[in-house]
């Protein structure tokens, strides 16, 4: 005969609501600003990513495309899973850590870089997956035996956006970006995956109004109607996922930016709420906030290494990031850049020689004063 240890009796709705609280605390203690929960089901807006790919608006980021079924399922990503706990945390206040805001509109300094906001900080993959591994931990530990779960921070499977709107965290806006009423859209993200049964919050719901201004700030188009962005065009995938040639055509819109773009967030009204989150007030770089130029230009690459290691700029890349630094200069930079873009013109990377060439006549046509080509 054979004995069968019997099934742990089902929580109830009180103890499951009691169980969600006492996590969302836990979030709370680790440093995150906000914490929702929903359920583990395939987001509405599955579809719309498979449409989104299928036009080839996610360029070159072909992962995208391998994991979709993962990503419309987190069923395929945890196994049994049944809930997602969603948290954000806020890198907002730029004034709090003493770093300049980004350039939105205004003349630029001269030979001055830009740095999408976020950036600006220690990677936050880091940040948030060191207080994501306690807190999925917590969850495994509070679930009992046969809890399983899973965490991610931006690299993950999921439909992060979109879960966190059906968990309360925020509304997707019209830039395509998460919106928290509190803190505004300066905003990351990060999720536990787990089997462990949890009552879902209230979904938010979209609150952009007539709002459009994020549409209309875009230089470049890239956002081509409200809720729907064609990576091809965004700054941010020109200067940090695209390793090609920037096109000859969009480069004037980079202005001085080198590493992202953070126009249409900053042009959304909810900003005004925003304050520095727990975690990033003692991460910033302010050696990121408003890098020169020229300097960056003549980085070799032990020395880029050295000096970016452990932020989001490492990722991009010596190469892309000195291709992004002539561009930048061709937009912002002075005759004293020339001699600088002339030794990359010269050099044996055909890509960085071109830009630093088109940089060149950049800065040429404006000391003749001749206009600079179109954006658009």
């Amino acid at each position: 005969m054979t004995d069968f240890a019997p099934s742990p009796p089902r929580a109830t709705e009180s103890e499951r609501l009691a169980l969600r609280e006492t996590l969302r605390g836990e979030a709370a203690k680790l440093g995150f600003d906000v914490c929702g929960f929903t359920t583990a089901a395939a987001p509405a807006t599955a579809q719309a990513l498979v449409r989104w790919l299928a036009a080839g608006c996610h360029g070159s980021m072909t992962w995208l495309a391998r994991s979709a079924r993962r990503r419309i399922n987190p069923q395929e990503v945890l196994p049994g899973a049944r809930s997602v706990v969603v948290v954000a945390t806020s890198y907002a206040a730029d004034a709090d850590t003493g770093l300049p805001g980004p350039s939105v509109s205004g003349a630029p300094r001269p030979q001055v870089g830009d740095v999408a906001r976020y950036a600006r900080y220690a990677d936050y993959h880091q940040v948030l997956g060191r207080q994501l591994e306690a807190l999925a931990a917590k969850v495994i530990a509070l679930g009992g035996p046969g809890t399983a779960a899973k965490w991610y921070v931006d690299t993950g499977p999921v439909l992060e956006r979109d879960l966190a709107q059906r968990a309360g965290v925020g509304f997707v806006g019209r830039h395509t970006n998460l919106v928290n009423p509190r803190l505004g859209n300066w905003l990351l993200l990060g999720e536990v995956l787990t089997t462990l049964e949890l009552p879902p919050d209230t979904p938010a719901t979209n609150r952009c109004g007539r709002c459009s201004r994020c549409l209309a700030a875009c230089p470049t188009g890239a956002l081509v109607a409200p809720f729907h962005l064609d990576a091809r065009r965004c700054l941010a995938y020109l200067t940090i996922e695209w390793k090609g040639p920037i096109p000859e055509a969009l480069r004037p819109a980079l202005g001085a930016r080198i590493f992202g773009c953070d126009i249409c967030l900053a042009v959304c009204p909810w900003n005004r709420f925003g304050r520095i989150g727990h975690l990033l007030a003692g991460q910033a770089r302010p050696d990121l906030a408003a890098p020169d130029l020229l300097a960056w230009l003549a980085l070799d690459e032990a020395t880029f290494r050295e000096r970016l290691e452990g932020t989001p700029l490492a990722r991009t890349g010596w190469r892309r990031l000195r291709r992004n630094v002539c561009v930048a200069l061709g937009n912002v930079g002075g005759p004293s850049a020339l001699t600088a873009l002339e030794t990359v013109a010269r050099g044996a990377d055909a890509m960085l020689a071109e830009h630093a060439q088109w940089a060149i006549g950049q800065i040429q046509r404006r000391a003749a004063g001749r206009p600079s080509s179109s954006p658009r």
